[in-house]
Formats: C-alpha cells, sequence, structure tokens
C-alpha cells in the first residue's frame, strides 16, 4: 500500500527523522494560508499523487513570493499529473503539501528496501541523489551503492559510520547519518514496511540532513497488524479494478498486454504469463484467484478481466488440488453469460474433478477452446488472437 508524501513524513517525524516544516493544502485559500504561517521567503508547493518524478513533470514548484504560492497552487489543483510513473493517463490533483525551502548543499539518495536476493533489509545509498536519479541507476549504476543489514544482529552504529563514509559525509552531518538511518530501519520494522525512499535527502549549510521528500510502502499483508496504518489508504490514487479485486479477495495486477489470464497459484500465475510471451502474445493481467475459490469468487475474477478494454481473449489455466475444477467451470459459464462473452476463450482443467468441469465446459452454449497441457493453451490463445486480428 502506498501513501502520500504528506502523510509519510508524519510517520517519519514521530521517529525524529529530520524534516522541514509543511502543512497539507486542499484549496488555493489553504495553500496560502499554509505559507504564510510558515513565514520566511521561500516555499514548495508539491502537487501529492502516488508517483515519483513529480519534479520533472512540473508537479513541484519553487516560490519566492505569496503571489508565487497562489499561482502555482491554482496551476496544480485540479490538473492531471502525467510522471514517468503515471503512465499516459496521468493522476489527477487533489491536494497540495506546502513546504519552507531551505539552502541546499548536496543532494543525496537514501532508500531501504526488502532484499529478496540477500534475505535482509538494505540501504541503497548515492551522492548522485535529486530529480536524475533513475538515469544515474541506467548510466551509472556504480555510483549506486548497496548496504545489507544482517537480520540476525540489526542494525549497528557501524552501518551508520558506513553509509557516511559511501557518501563522502564527515562531522556533523556524518553523525547524523547514523541516527537517521537507525531510526529509519526501526521504523521500517515497526511498521511493517516494503520501501522506504529519501530523495533528494540534502546536507544543508549547517552540516544537518534533511529529507526533503519521502515515498512510502507498505506491505499488505501487515496491515492487519496496524490499522492506524490503512486509514491512510487514499483509494483514488489506486486502480479501480485493482481495488475491486482486493476487496474480492483476489490477487490482480493490471499489465499492459491483450490475454486476460486468470490462474490459481502465483507462480502457476507467473509460469502462465512467461509461456503467453514465448508464443508471442502479452498478458494483460496477473490474477490469481488463490486454492480455494468458490463459484462466486470465480464469477467476480472473470469479470474483472472483462471489465479491462484491452483484453481480446482470455486463457484459464486452472490445477484443482484443494479447488474443482467442477465449481470451476461453473463460475466461468456463469460469468460469461452474465458479461455476455465476445472474446475468445482457452481454458485448460486438471486435477479435482477434471472430468466433471470438461464435461459441463462442453455442454455450455459458449464457444470455449479447450486445451489438455499449459503449452497447447498458450498456442491456441496467442493463434485466436491473431486469427481475431
Amino acid at each position: 500500500m502506498n501513501i502520500h508524501e504528506y502523510q509519510a513524513k508524519s510517520i517519519l517525524a514521530t521517529y525524529g527523522i529530520p524534516l522541514l516544516r509543511g502543512k497539507v493544502a486542499n484549496t488555493v485559500e489553504e495553500a496560502l494560508k499554509v505559507a504564510s504561517e510558515l513565514e520566511g521567503t521561500l516555499w514548495v508547493v508539491k502537487a501529492q499523487v502516488h508517483a515519483g518524478g513529480r519534479g520533472k513533470a512540473g508537479g513541484v514548484v519553487l516560490c519566492r513570493s505569496l503571489d508565487e504560492v497562489r499561482q502555482a497552487a491554482q496551476r496544480l489543483l485540479g490538473s492531471r499529473l502525467v510522471t514517468p510513473q503515471t503512465g499516459p493517463k496521468g493522476q489527477d490533483v487533489k491536494r497540495l503539501y506546502i513546504e519552507e525551502g531551505c539552502d541546499i548543499v548536496q543532494e543525496l539518495y537514501l532508500s531501504l528496501v526488502v532484499d529478496r536476493v540477500r534475505q535482509c533489509l538494505s540501504f541503497m545509498v548515492s551522492d548522485a541523489g535529486g530529480m536524475d536519479i533513475e538515469e544515474v541507476s541506467e548510466k551509472n549504476p556504480e555510483k549506486i551503492l548497496t548496504l545489507p543489514i544482517d537480520p540476525a544482529s540489526g542494525f549497528q552504529p557501524y552501518h551508520g559510520r558506513k553509509l557516511a563514509y559511501s557518501l563522502g559525509l564527515g562531522g556533523k552531518a556524518a553523525e547524523r547519518m547514523g541516527y537517521l538511518a537507525r531510526n529509519l530501519y526501526k521504523s521500517f520494522e515497526d511498521l511493517d514496511m516494503s520501501l522506504i525512499e529519501i530523495n533528494p535527502l540534502v546536507v544543508t549549510k549547517a552540516d544537518d540532513l534533511v529529507a526533503l521528500d519521502a515515498k512510502i510502502t507498505f506491505d499488505d499483508n501487515g496491515l492487519f497488524r496496524h490499522p492506524e496504518i490503512e486509514q491512510l489508504r487514499d483509494e483514488d490514487e489506486e486502480d479501480a479494478v485493482e481495488l475491486e479485486a482486493n476487496r474480492q479477495g483476489l490477487s490482480y495486477v493490471k499489465l499492459d498486454g491483450n490475454i486476460g489470464c486468470m490462474v490459481n497459484g502465483a507462480g502457476l500465475a507467473m509460469a502462465t504469463m512467461d509461456i503467453i510471451k514465448l508464443h508471442g502474445a502479452s498478458p494483460a493481467n496477473f490474477l490469481d484467484v488463490g486454492g480455494g475459490a468458490s463459484r462466486d469468487k470465480v464469477a467476480a475474477a472473470f469479470k474483472l478481466i472483462l471489465a479491462d478494454p484491452s483484453v481480446e481473449a482470455i486463457l484459464i489455466n486452472i490445477f484443482g488440488g484443494i479447488m474443482r475444477c467442477d465449481i470451476i467451470a461453473e463460475g466461468i459459464i456463469s460469468a460469461a453469460k452474465e458479461m455476455q462473452l465476445m472474446v475468445p476463450m482457452v481454458v485448460r482443467l486438471q486435477g479435482t474433478n477434471e472430468k466433471e468441469g470438461k464435461q459441463i465446459l462442453a455442454a455450455s452454449s459458449l464457444s470455449i477452446i479447450p486445451a489438455d497441457d499449459l503449452g497447447e493453451a498458450a498456442m491456441k490463445i496467442a493463434q485466436a488472437v491473431r486469427e481475431a486480428v
């Protein structure tokens, strides 16, 4: 689960992370009021959307007068911000974060991630932080350094010193790095996060460190332990289909292909997508209905697939263990008739009550293409799409 920058900073403030003063604003008048309360002669107006790359897209504006704050707020509120992470559709800007400015000597990059290769949490840092960090990662990956933290010992003081040394910090800034990194690590573990990214983390003229931006992602599987965090969810920022899938207890991720997939089991779903690509087609989604889905749940999954206008064909790949193939077949038929299926559909059923499931599908009035194994199913769905085109 993602949250907004202003929410992330509110959480980090409770862990003593150094931040600038700021406040959220929902209207132009509120933006001016916040800027006036912050005083000073330099403000930053930031669009609050769940996407990176806001600066390059004009979503972060440096203002040197209240009139400039007004102009920036008027331009951003109600606009659609398009960044490399939003896709061409962009995201609507419904709120702003107004923050005081500061004197920046250097911009750094700092993140803490779940390192699945090393099976631990790892810090990633670079002395080339700022808006071009994506370009740095592509063209100069050697400038991004990784420091894994052994989960048995946890964060230790020498980790902070290593991070400071890697970034070329000394004096007060080096001391602050140890304090900041330790508290980031604690917040990560306490709240079941999956990512903290601070870009930029800046060194000020006072040789202090300040987090100018903050992005936090939480592990959905740990939210039941943190109801106060789950309340921060902004459903307007989430894909409507993925949101509905979550309500139905389905694992769904929208992709950019044209073959709708419904599979039981995450591993089987990944294999299905790979084999679809192998046969020259492209999956439109990842959809795992789970190991014990009911007829209604299968029907709901089918409707989610058909709600995507980019879907030109459907591949259903079910291995019946706990899940019975006849229940799957009934759910497929029920949803296909209700949604008036108009695209080719290949179904591969194998496992518990496989014979009964295939008989139910064959007896239906639907034009279903059967397949006995996954390779055959992928080949048939790719061919069906080519013929339809």
